[in-house]
């Protein structure tokens, strides 16, 4: 596993698979280490994926400094893996949680990226938040699933702020497209697979500033992909148009019966659509 510092002295790790041209991969969680991606569906067919495990998790070690899991203090660390890589400029595909770790590295450094694909982005970076109404339309088609009544009554407990863990449990089905058995080993592992000192600090205050980070990706100069999946409570597609609306050059695509791991409910599409978008833009 390749290893490289980071600014503060941190090592870091990343995997690499494939080969071709180089596409950096920030994963979510937040704070989830990078294997939950897996090798996004086959997208390293055409492509270097170099997929990072943010400090904390996977291979990478444990900072000094707790507050540096703070996302906008992780900016540095994906400049110095770029650094390490001896890029001038990359490719950068991020998921989730990650997508606001893109977005602030986006802001402070727009000549840096080439293109970037943002894969069912978190938008607390840019302060957009799903209304109640949105979080109930996104879910009412899964209706004829057997655990529908459960996580049904289970989000409404969430929307109205006295949720348990239990109902958090029971709403997990809504971030997958198919709650089957490939669904449910890959939420089996995220416990074990995410460091919760680092989750509860990575949004910590002072992390964002939606209004100056919304103000610096109205001029980001490269193309966007934002990805959506249809069925994704996570990621409400209305909320993620808005957010590729932030943007002057983006487009939006929206996945047919994706949810917010959408390399998993159809890899085929998924791949095609990021590719595509590559393609169009390459340098």
């Amino acid at each position: 596993m390749p290893l490289f510092s980071a600014h503060d002295g941190t090592s870091l790790a990343y995997h690499e698979y494939g080969s071709g041209t180089p596409l950096i991969c920030l994963p979510g969680g937040p704070m989830r280490e990078s294997a939950y991606l897996g090798e996004l569906g086959g997208l390293s067919a055409n492509r270097r994926l170099i997929v990072m495990d943010l400090r904390g998790t996977g291979g990478s070690a444990l900072p000094e400094d707790s507050d540096s899991y703070r996302c906008d203090r992780q900016v540095d660390d994906v400049e110095a893996l770029r650094e390490h890589l001896g890029l001038e400029r990359i490719d950068l595909v991020a998921h989730s949680a990650g997508a606001n770790l893109a977005a602030l590295y986006a802001a402070r450094s727009p000549e840096r990226i080439g293109r970037l694909v943002l894969v069912t982005p978190s938008t607390r970076a840019v302060g957009l938040m799903p209304t109640a109404e949105i979080r109930r339309e996104v879910t009412r088609p899964r209706a004829a699933e057997p655990w529908y009544p459960a996580a049904s009554a289970a989000l409404e407990a969430v929307i109205a702020g006295d949720a348990t863990d239990e109902d958090w449990e029971a709403i997990t089905p809504f971030f997958y497209g198919r709650w089957d058995a490939v669904a449910q080993a890959h939420q089996a592992l995220e416990d074990e697979q995410r460091n919760g000192e680092a989750a509860a600090a990575f949004a910590g205050e002072g992390a964002f500033d939606p209004d100056a980070t919304r103000s610096a990706l109205a001029g980001f100069p490269a193309p966007v992909l934002v990805l959506a999946g249809e069925m994704d409570l996570g990621a409400a597609p209305q909320v993620i148009a808005e957010y590729a609306a932030l943007f002057p050059n983006a487009e939006l695509v929206v996945q047919p019966g994706g949810g917010h791991f959408p390399w998993l409910d159809d890899a085929e599409g998924f791949v095609t659509a990021i590719e595509a978008f590559l393609t169009r833009h390459a340098a």
